[in-house]
């Protein structure tokens, strides 16, 4: 087995729910040591969040901590906390999701770290960010979306405000978090030093606005719901068809002229209403509702061989179950078998980068029980450390 890019590198995970364990993941998936700091006894919230179980414990948890060692420690006893510390001054890296002002509390906070381990890179993830006026708010995926505006321009033009479908803005503010530790550790192998990197939910979600930001800030007024359409191009959403639905991305002026010619409708190519971009996006009510009397003619599944034989990007609406039966998602690996594991933790979600120089599911390991792995992992640092003393 290749070595993986961070193996070696020791990450000290205080987190959990799932913005920070997504990231600490991501670190384990690429050969990093983490140890999972968890309450005893009870563990991460996410534990025991659900239904759904499986093997005992909250799906959500499963998602987001494969690759992990854990440890229970109780924060309220001083030996416990002074072993922590030793712990951080063994790390790379020390990661932590609590609101601002708690890990000052234990002394945990990257002033008192960074005297102990100058070369510790200290990531903090919170809801709202480590200052200003609403940095102290609890927040959550649901009240950033809200917050941060997304639901503003999401569902249908005259619906009510709707959340994404999954805690979007917890797996990015993650991933933001493990691209910000990259950088800093890249930085470090050039300084030797180490820094703080600090993210938030709410920044995640307002960088995340991008052409709809951009669309207010220079002027051009306040974006609103638009369902599944796109504000610059018709058609380009979701279409009923006779036994489902389909989205059709045509609104490039070639792709919708070999979508009429697919559909047999030639005479729209021509029509004032239709003729150009700019014509369609006037009349967008009516172009779409045009295209959805054609669609409705056909199986979906008709439709879909029709335009891609044509050359129209398209797309059935697939159901979860569907997904995992492509046979693209199966041949790309996104479903990976995690073996001598128990059966309701032998699957994951594969990785959705690729590396030509080593397999970067080789080796993955299930999500750990409460107390797996982590009390040799902490003993070996310690060790490790009063072996350098001892030379």
């Amino acid at each position: 087995m290749m070595a993986k890019p961070l193996e070696g590198l020791r990450v000290l995970d205080l987190t959990r729910f799932l913005a920070g364990p997504y990231c600490t993941m991501l670190l384990g998936d690429l050969g990093a040591e983490v140890l999972k700091i968890e309450p005893p006894g009870t563990g991460d919230p996410l534990r025991t969040q659900g239904p759904p179980f499986s093997d005992g414990e909250g799906i959500t948890f499963l998602a987001a901590n494969r690759n992990k060692h854990s440890l229970g420690v109780d924060f309220n006893d001083a030996h416990a906390l002074a072993r922590l510390c030793e712990l951080a001054a063994r790390a790379d890296v020390f990661i932590e999701n609590f609101r601002p002002g708690v890990m000052e509390k234990f002394h945990l906070d990257y002033e008192s770290l960074r005297q102990i381990n100058p070369r510790l890179i200290y990531a903090s993830i919170s809801g709202m960010g480590a200052d200003g006026p609403q940095s102290t708010e609890r927040a959550f995926d649901l009240t950033i979306q809200a917050l941060g505006g997304y639901m503003s321009i999401t569902g249908e033009k005259n619906g009510p405000p709707v959340k994404l479908g999954t805690s979007a803005f917890d797996v990015i503010t993650g991933m933001n978090a493990f691209s910000g530790i990259l950088v800093a550790l890249l930085e470090r192998g050039r300084t030797g030093q180490g820094q703080r990197v600090e993210t938030s939910l709410l920044e995640g979600q307002v960088a995340f606005l991008a052409n709809a930001a951009l669309e207010y800030l220079l002027g051009f007024g306040v974006p609103g719901k638009l369902g599944s359409n796109h504000p610059q191009l018709v058609p380009y959403r979701s279409f009923a068809t006779r036994d489902g639905w389909i989205v059709i991305g045509a609104g490039i002026q070639n792709l919708f002229e070999k979508f009429m010619t697919a559909l047999d409708r030639q005479d729209l190519i021509e029509h004032p209403q239709f003729l150009s971009l700019a014509a369609r996006l006037a009349n967008r009510d009516l172009v779409d509702a045009t295209i959805e009397q054609e669609t409705r003619h056909y199986l979906t599944q008709d439709l879909a061989q029709k335009l891609r034989e044509s050359g129209v990007p398209c797309a059935p609406i697939a159901t979860i179950d569907q997904v995992f039966d492509n046979p693209q998602v199966l041949h790309r690996k996104m479903i990976v078998n995690l073996p001598d594991s128990a059966q309701g933790r032998s699957l994951t979600l594969g990785s959705a980068v690729k590396y030509s120089r080593f397999d970067i599911t080789e080796g993955w390991k299930a999500p750990p029980t409460l107390n797996e792995g982590g009390e040799s992992v902490a003993q070996s640092w310690l060790a490790a450390a009063q072996k350098v003393l001892k030379h």
